[in-house]
């Protein structure tokens, strides 16, 4: 995937759409704060976030977040004051284009309590989406299937859902922010 000039330190809007191209969220300014060969980290506080009917609100505490070139689905790690939640979306690898992270939301989400207890969310959005904007058979194969992958790491507590990589990674956002 061509990142083009998108450099650690660099700050980019977020696009989240549905999958008939319609935006779904705008989120201002995030931080690039590490390039991987598979996967992207960046990091926000206070982000303000414009939802589909234009309301606006922004977030309450940092977050680093992981995007896939090649994985269904993205991981926030949200540090709250008490304790790290997880919000997890099913959704397309990203690409960067004009500066922003863009990305293709399908419904189901994952989140994760600080105690490690999860729960699938949003399953009737996404039955109630997959038939009105047509979802092909294809992609549902792929949601399901990452949603299954995704919920094996949370398992094994790889990757993002290692605290001391994500105590790691916002150690590194706050000295990024601070320059």
């Amino acid at each position: 995937m061509d990142l083009g000039n998108i450099k650690v330190g660099d700050s980019l809007e977020l696009h989240c759409y549905k999958h008939n191209g319609k935006i779904n969220t705008v989120s201002d300014k995030i931080t690039i704060i590490d390039i991987k060969d598979d996967y992207i980290v960046c990091g926000d506080n206070k982000t303000t976030i414009t939802e589909n009917d234009g309301t606006k609100h922004k977030t309450k505490e940092p977050a680093i977040i992981f995007f896939y070139k090649n994985r269904w689905f993205n991981i926030l790690a949200q540090l709250k004051h008490h304790g790290l939640y997880y919000y997890c979306n099913i959704a397309t690898p990203f690409l960067i284009d004009d500066n922003c992270i863009k990305y293709i939301d399908y419904d189901l989400d994952l989140r994760v309590f600080p105690d490690g207890g999860f729960k699938v969310l949003d399953r009737n959005e996404y039955k109630y989406h997959k038939k009105i904007m047509h979802y092909p058979e294809e992609i549902d194969k792929i949601v399901n299937k990452e949603l299954e992958n995704l919920i094996d790491m949370k398992k094994k507590n790889e990757g993002p859902f290692n605290k001391e990589l994500i105590e790691e990674y916002h150690q590194k956002y706050k000295e990024i922010a601070a320059k």
